[in-house]
């Protein structure tokens, strides 16, 4: 039987102090620091618990984007060096899909090594008994070379036939079926490549000690209250992608018999007609008003659930990347533009290396904008360019707003509508693609 809800008396909210509250929990409540050193970085991250991995660089690595948007610009070797380097203070896994999360945490997800294990069952079997000899294989260079690429292990499938999944080879397969699996961890990345290792050589023991499932489950639900400020079920349920509604249920329970989670309505917010019921976090500030401007990943926790960011911002959310370009309404990769407390456009950027520019290759306005958004959304496109070393930017014609940061931007160079990025590959950068 799934567990009810514990009946307590709700606070009501307006959408617009929920918006706050839910911005001011991400870290956009507070002024953007002089110099971003290492002490940032990791508060930043600290308030988000984890950050999503993409591997499309049109204008740079989305894991990137979320520190910019929320300490401007900071040198990104700094972040290289706490999520890659040796014994680094931060690890992957399979979090909220393919994420950062502290190398301390790695216990708390012992319940998804055991899920996705679960989950591939007899297909995983299957495929580890048919190449027995080269995940054995592989196991044992690791356990005797440290830290391998795929390209390092020498197997002699690696030249034979490869494998379905994105066209990996076996070697390949079998580090992400281990991975996934809780058996294998990645070490860093040269480039974007993964580097794996056995997990003990990675995750100090006492993180590697299995956290119960009930217990992990409701750390993880707490954590996600708390980089949320305010949720639904469903918004807690989707931070760490948990699929068992009913442990998440019984976690918010928990939490609130603990006092640390609050019942509450929020106006606007509603499930068949009737209102959601949502969730306060006792640590989250209500700050007056909000006057962040950023450019956000569509992999940032704060749009990355799209029946949220409608909620919040009113706000129809869909990344275009794997649609046909002749079917995209807003272009390849767009980026939410927050302007003061609110969600008022978007941005499809294009890092020009070559000819050091940033293109702006299309934009558009949302409801509600304020009078100052384009001249914001112009300051943050030059801090954009530079952060990314380009020398210039340059606003094309495709888009309501294209006009409107042209002129702000004064005199900013124009370019003709580009030709159509193509569509990545379908798959992700593990088997769970």
């Amino acid at each position: 039987m799934s567990p009810t809800l514990a009946p307590k008396r709700s606070a009501t909210l307006s959408g617009a102090e929920a918006r706050r509250i839910a911005l001011a929990a991400q870290g956009f409540a507070r002024p953007r620091p002089a110099v971003a050193g290492t002490r940032q970085l990791n508060l930043a991250l600290a308030r988000m618990a984890t950050l999503q991995i993409d591997s499309v660089n049109v204008f740079a690595r989305s894991h990137y984007l979320p520190l910019f948007s929320r300490l401007g610009a900071y040198d990104t070797a700094l972040l290289d060096r706490l999520l890659f380097a040796r014994r680094a203070p931060y690890t992957e896994y399979w979090a909220h899909v393919a994420s950062f999360i502290p190398t301390g945490d790695w216990g708390l997800f012992a319940f998804r090594h055991d899920d996705l294990r679960a989950r591939y069952g007899q297909r995983a079997e299957r495929w580890f008994h048919e190449h027995r000899g080269v995940v054995e294989d592989v196991r044992a260079q690791l356990a005797a070379r440290g830290p391998l690429r795929p390209a390092q292990i020498d197997h002699e499938s690696k030249t034979g036939q490869r494998g379905p999944w994105w066209d990996w080879d076996v070697v390949k397969r079998s580090l992400e079926y281990l991975w996934l699996f809780g058996e294998v961890a990645v070490a860093g990345r040269r480039g974007f490549e993964r580097t794996y290792a056995l997990a003990e050589d990675v995750i100090p023991d006492a993180a590697r000690v299995p956290v119960p499932r009930a217990a992990a489950i409701r750390e993880l639900v707490g954590r996600a209250a708390a980089a949320y400020g305010v949720a639904t079920a469903s918004d807690l349920a989707d931070y760490w992608r948990i699929a068992d509604r009913a442990a998440v249920l019984r976690a918010v329970n928990d939490l609130v018999d603990a006092g640390t989670l609050e019942p509450v309505t929020v106006a606007g917010w509603e499930t068949a007609g009737r209102p959601a019921v949502a969730w306060r976090h006792r640590d989250a500030a209500l700050p007056r008003r909000v006057d962040a401007t950023a450019l956000l990943t569509p992999f940032d926790p704060v749009v990355w659930f799209r029946d949220r960011a409608e909620r919040l911002f009113g706000f129809e959310y869909r990344i275009e990347i794997y649609t046909p370009a002749h079917k995209r309404r807003y272009g390849y990769y767009s980026l939410p533009l927050l302007v003061g407390d609110d969600v008022v456009g978007r941005v499809d950027l294009k890092s020009d290396r070559p000819r050091s520019t940033l293109l702006v290759q299309s934009a558009w306005w949302e409801h509600g904008r304020p009078a100052h958004a384009a001249e914001h959304l112009s300051q943050e496109l030059l801090l954009a360019a530079r952060w990314q070393g380009l020398e210039r930017v340059s606003v094309g014609r495709w888009g309501d707003a294209v006009d409107d940061i042209a002129d702000a931007l004064s005199g900013a160079v124009r370019h003709e509508r580009a030709a159509a990025e193509p569509a990545p590959p379908t798959t992700g950068d593990t088997v769970e693609g």
